[in-house]
């Protein structure tokens, strides 16, 4: 987003106006998939509990730790993409009071809105494939000296 920036160069409040205008729709569907893809790894998240949870060997708390962790993170997206959508759906283009000084200032605030979202749901599959991983060596594959399996010792 970043080199797209630079290479636009700098806006005037009309030329960014416009862009918000092109833009807007594209940026709603990024907050809508976002938020649904969201919802969709919490729901995973219950199936990888389910399986961990039936697994033969012991898991340690580390684990639940890390599910924990990308269950806090994915709801925070989750609320951050609900509450960009309902931001990016403010009639702000069609306002008279808005000086056209403060478009410029929208349009680049509405790009790092849907980059860290983005960067976050990318975050959050990257947590999830990792844990996914590991429940497939420990569970699907028997390793039995995975760093998140109890031995005997322990």
């Amino acid at each position: 987003m970043l080199l797209g920036t630079f290479l636009l160069g700098e806006l005037s409040g009309y030329e960014a106006k416009v862009l918000i205008k092109n833009s807007i729709a594209g940026i709603n569907t990024l907050c809508n998939t976002i938020a649904l893809a969201s919802a969709t790894i919490l729901a995973l998240l219950l199936t990888a509990l389910g399986i961990s949870s039936g697994a033969q060997s012991k898991l340690k708390k580390d684990h639940y730790k890390h599910i924990l962790q990308i269950a806090k993170v994915d709801t925070a997206i989750f609320i951050a993409a609900i509450i960009s959508f309902l931001l990016f759906n403010l009639p702000v283009t069609e306002s008279e009071n808005v000086p056209n000084d403060w478009f410029s200032i929208v349009y680049y605030v509405s790009l790092g809105i849907s980059s860290v979202l983005s960067a976050a749901l990318i975050i959050v599959v990257i947590m999830l494939y990792n844990t996914v991983v590991n429940i497939i060596k420990i569970v699907g594959l028997g390793v039995t000296d995975h760093p998140l399996t109890e031995n005997d010792n322990e």
